[in-house]
């Protein structure tokens, strides 16, 4: 693929979690996580995006809601799970980005506030339509997912040089 063409990045914040008597690395999904979980993935699917890969946090959380999202997708996109990803900030989060191989046109995101909801305010210096007055309005609650784009290399994604083209977020 040229770096010509347009990327795609899709910023997936995780379904709701439950607050059992383990460590936040480990806490799964809530019922409701699992629902939402499933609908994201539904919504994720039907914008006709090809994911050529998924970067997906370790944590427990992340990793659930990966699973019951891309059940919904027509083809499962590679998926490296990369533990960098948890707790990071906008700045870690360009810096795993910037690894991405230029043979990927499309990656989603699967991480944790505030850094998925940070990078797309970071990375977006413009956006269509109403998209960045319903995610300011919305905020990034949990399922929340922004999608963005951009022209060049992985290596060159920094502040300010994609698009937001469109935001989704769970009805309460």
């Amino acid at each position: 693929m040229s770096v010509a063409e347009p990327r795609r990045i899709v910023l997936f914040r995780h379904a709701k979690a439950d607050w059992p008597q383990v460590n936040d690395h480990e806490r799964p999904l809530a019922e409701r996580g699992r629902k939402d979980a499933a609908v994201a993935g539904r919504k994720l699917a039907d914008s006709g995006i090809h994911y050529d890969l998924t970067l997906c946090s370790t944590a427990t959380r992340t990793r659930e809601t990966w699973k019951l999202a891309v059940q919904e997708f027509p083809q499962r996109p590679k998926t490296v799970y990369e533990e960098r990803i948890y707790e990071a900030s906008p700045g870690e989060l360009i810096a795993v980005l910037n690894e991405t191989p230029d043979d990927a046109q499309n990656v989603l995101l699967v991480g944790h506030n505030p850094g998925v909801q940070g990078l797309a305010e970071v990375l977006s210096g413009s956006a269509d339509g109403d998209a960045r007055e319903r995610m300011s309005r919305r905020g990034f609650p949990a399922a929340a997912f922004a999608v963005l784009s951009f022209t060049g290399s992985w290596k060159s994604l920094e502040p300010g040089v994609a698009t937001l083209l469109d935001y989704w977020a769970p009805s309460e």
